[in-house]
């Protein structure tokens, strides 16, 4: 993601490397994302189908999910039927000049992992350029005495080893085509530097050498096209939507497991928010039961939009989520995922705060999945779930997000955290990261978690710990 900036701060601000993020907006271009793309997709060199790296062993295949993610209208749900919800955060770095997830210098990246399974997320969504698979992509910013088992990896070999990481914790992980390369967000899908071809080469690459990693769950195609970028325009060199449906099918070749995440454009909203699209103009896969679209969306630490200026605010935002980009999961066409959301305050007193929770109930009140922006501290326009030690939790960002988190999909059989299993027992088993508080207003235990408190001292040691797999009476 990237801050809009108005054209006078465009000219006069220098590149700000400290932030990874890159969204956009209706705004002018962040400096660093300048980078103009080719007059047309390359269609003559890079040949896209070539040998891939030998599949990624993991212990997630003895003990992972039963079968694959697929759609059935609105819904992700894997082999079994039972419904799935991607409630995840980013973990940026792969996609910058480091070549690495951020925070390695400070912290292990083991414990990072460990945290973000403490903390109840269960998907990590992975940004990464194409240059980390080029020659000489060398990782840099890693303390090598906290993370000594990285030492001489880079490149495919270093995001094996994170990929693995996550899904032997039971974490689904999303990868993410953040940048072409490390100089900035692309507008289109390609670059001078970046045929067509060697993007869904790249793509084919990553689907065939994770096949075997059930917990692997799909390509997130390209973040946030925007301006010149179109849909159903026609136009092969702009139209996302025919793109998309180039990239989606050579990945479905490669790996018909893999679900295919379109984003949307700009178009008068945020860097790939806009969906609107898609309505007369849908992606057309050779699996249609594996499309998933995404959007972006931000609040007024990004920028300023007009609507968070509305006298009806922040009732007025729901209609627009629709408009834009929810009416496919609300019409029951398609898996909507919200890809990027994030900001620093959640004060309820605040506009941003205001949105952040606004937001996050009505994807709630739709059952539609998302990955929050972002773990990194060093987000510059939103910070993230932990603070700059890489290690101090932002209680008030991960109270929010509690409200609407869901296990590990290999425990979890489908059903949301916070709710009963359809036993009608009314019990509820503690999942990682769970407070009281969040499992009670989750399952509208009247009286809140003094009543929990009180049915189940004889299980709780204090209201203020709960441990993962005690099962609680919840009346």
């Amino acid at each position: 993601m990237s801050a809009f900036l108005v054209a006078a701060l465009v000219a006069a601000c220098a590149p700000n490397q400290a932030s990874a993020t890159d969204t956009g907006s209706t705004g002018p271009l962040h400096p660093e994302q300048s980078t103009t793309a080719d007059a047309t997709p390359s269609t003559s060199a890079d040949p896209v189908h070539t040998e891939s790296p030998d599949p990624v062993e993991t212990a997630a295949q003895t003990t992972g999910p039963p079968g694959p993610l697929h759609a059935e209208g609105s819904q992700l749900v894997d082999a079994r039927g039972d419904q799935v919800t991607l409630t995840g955060v980013n973990w940026f770095g792969f996609e910058t000049g480091n070549f690495v997830p951020s925070g390695l210098g400070t912290q292990n990246w083991q414990a990072i992992l460990d945290q973000m399974v403490a903390t109840g997320f269960n998907t990590l969504r992975l940004p990464y350029t194409n240059q980390l698979f080029a020659e000489g992509s060398k990782p840099s910013g890693i303390d090598y005495g906290r993370n000594p088992d990285l030492q001489g990896l880079s490149g495919l070999a270093l995001m094996d080893k994170i990929v693995k990481g996550a899904t032997d914790r039971g974490l689904m992980v999303l990868l993410d085509q953040h940048r072409p390369d490390t100089k900035g967000q692309g507008q289109l899908w390609y670059t001078p530097t970046l045929s067509e071809n060697k993007w869904i080469q790249d793509w084919t690459m990553l689907a065939r050498h994770y096949r075997d990693n059930p917990l692997v769950i799909g390509a997130d195609l390209h973040n946030e096209p925007h301006d010149p970028a179109t849909w159903g325009s026609g136009n092969k060199a702009n139209d996302w939507r025919l793109a998309a449906e180039r990239a989606g099918n050579a990945v479905l070749t490669a790996n018909p497991n893999w679900l295919i995440v379109v984003e949307g454009i700009s178009d008068g909203y945020w860097w790939g928010g806009n969906l609107t699209g898609a309505k007369d103009h849908p992606v057309r896969l050779s699996k249609p039961d594996k499309l998933v679209y995404s959007a972006h969306d931000y609040g007024p630490s990004v920028w300023q939009q007009t609507w968070f200026k509305a006298k009806n605010f922040p009732d007025n935002m729901p209609a627009l989520w629709k408009k834009e980009w929810a009416y496919l999961a609300m019409d029951n066409t398609a898996p909507v995922l919200m890809g990027e959301f994030g900001g620093r305050s959640v004060d309820p007193n605040t506009v941003e705060g205001k949105w952040q929770r606004k937001l996050l109930s009505f994807l709630e009140e739709e059952g539609i999945s998302y990955t929050y922006w972002a773990w990194n501290p060093d987000s510059e326009d939103t910070g993230g779930i932990v603070q700059s030690d890489w290690k101090t939790v932002d209680q008030a960002k991960l109270s929010m997000l509690k409200g609407y988190q869901a296990p590990l999909l290999k425990n979890s059989h489908g059903r949301p955290a916070g709710k009963p299993a359809p036993t009608g027992s009314g019990t509820y088993v503690v999942q990682p990261g769970d407070t009281l508080d969040g499992i009670a207003r989750a399952n509208h235990v009247t009286g809140g978690w003094q009543t929990l408190w009180n049915l189940n001292r004889d299980v709780l040691k204090s209201p203020e710990v709960v441990v993962p797999n005690q099962r609680l009476r919840l009346r």
